[in-house]
């Protein structure tokens, strides 16, 4: 936060604290929220501008000051105009206060880009608050974007806000599997909006919990066990309540959980028989390097999640993960064989020797190691 402000269009006490050649002490009570003879929308303005002071002490004060403001100076600076960035300033510190910010929301001078920040951190009803405003939203999609990855917002709130993109051609790039999203949206009835949260909400809420629990308990790489009577992989025990749960809840609430969930629903939910809720596991931006690489071993995952592994130059730089996705039958081999010719000799041996590795992989790798040896 930093309110560009000109001073000179301050009043005159307000200019005299704000000069740096102003008392410390001065400054100190203006910091706290003691300003006599300012109003309070000029008072809260001084206290913004207070908080990006270079003297350490006095931009300390001034930030708790923001943080905890007494009340008869918020309420009455709220009833004054108050400028963009002062109202930048407070909005943060309040976003997850409803009734603060319902009447934030309302300033005429509010940024878009403090929307837009509250957006992505507000509480359940803060976000619920925003929601309402479909003019705003369809005028700043970045908005609905944030709303839609804030995992305060309520799933049949995020739901309406996608439907709401859709029936109004709008792409929502913040959202790294709006494509998905989108398409699961068009089979399902979107609930209306309601002042309590609906069942949907609750089960979503109730996942999260139980996935949160359970992460510290399981490892990402223990949520499947090997079958050594089939040689697949198998959901393992512990999990098997969290897989029961997702499994129970809509495509969209699946999706909308792999895109914000813990790397244990990720696990999951990349090897959902429904390829719209495993490719948005695979693109969720909490994702992580050594997910990706558990992900390219993986068998019982489908083709189309393992071409967008190698599709992304952030996962395919990676050599473990190319040799993973050529080792990997599953994998088309249209990009395995791009990726043969960046393996070394050991690797290409174990290939031509495997058994599990797909025939034209395996001929491939025997032809690049005789190409090898000519040159």
């Amino acid at each position: 936060m930093n309110p560009v402000i000109d001073i000179a269009t301050l009043p005159v006490p307000a200019q005299k604290i704000l000069d740096p050649k102003a008392p410390p002490a001065l400054r100190q009570m203006a910091a706290r929220g003691i300003s006599p003879g300012l109003r309070p929308h000029d008072a809260l303005t001084v206290i913004a501008m207070l908080a990006e002071s270079e003297d350490d002490a006095v931009r300390t004060t001034a930030r708790a000051t923001l943080e905890r403001l007494p009340a008869p100076l918020l309420n009455g600076a709220l009833s004054g105009p108050l400028l963009p960035g002062v109202i930048d300033a407070i909005a943060i510190y309040y976003a997850a206060d409803a009734a603060t910010m319902e009447k934030i929301l309302m300033l005429p001078g509010i940024a878009m880009h403090t929307v837009v920040a509250v957006a992505a951190i507000g509480s359940e009803l803060v976000a619920e608050l925003i929601a309402t405003n479909e003019e705003r939203l369809l005028r700043h999609p970045e908005i609905i974007e944030k709303l839609y990855m804030n995992r305060a917002t309520r799933m049949s709130t995020a739901d309406r806000l996608i439907e709401l993109a859709v029936r109004n051609k709008i792409e929502l790039t913040g959202v790294t599997a709006y494509e998905e999203a989108a398409a699961a949206i068009a089979n399902e009835l979107i609930p209306e909006a309601s002042p309590e949260p609906t069942y949907d909400d609750i089960v979503f809420k109730q996942t999260e919990k139980m996935a949160e629990a359970l992460e510290l308990e399981v490892k990402p790489e223990e949520t499947h066990v090997l079958d050594e009577a089939t040689g697949e992989e198998k959901v393992a025990e512990k999990v098997l309540p969290l897989h029961a749960q997702l499994a129970a809840m809509t495509i969209s609430q699946r999706i909308r959980r792999a895109m914000l969930g813990t790397s244990g629903e990720r696990a999951l939910l990349v090897r959902d028989t429904n390829k719209l809720v495993a490719m948005a596991a695979v693109k969720s931006p909490m994702i992580q390097e050594n997910e990706i690489i558990r992900i390219s071993t993986a068998r019982n995952v489908s083709d189309s999640v393992l071409a967008a592994i190698a599709r992304s130059k952030q996962w395919s730089a990676n050599h473990t993960i190319k040799f993973n996705l050529v080792a990997n039958p599953r994998t088309p081999f249209l990009y395995a064989s791009k990726f043969i010719g960046h393996l070394r000799d050991d690797e290409l041996k174990i290939l031509a020797k495997s058994k599990n590795t797909a025939g034209v992989v395996i001929q491939a790798a025997k032809q690049q190691l005789q190409r090898r040896k000519k040159s």
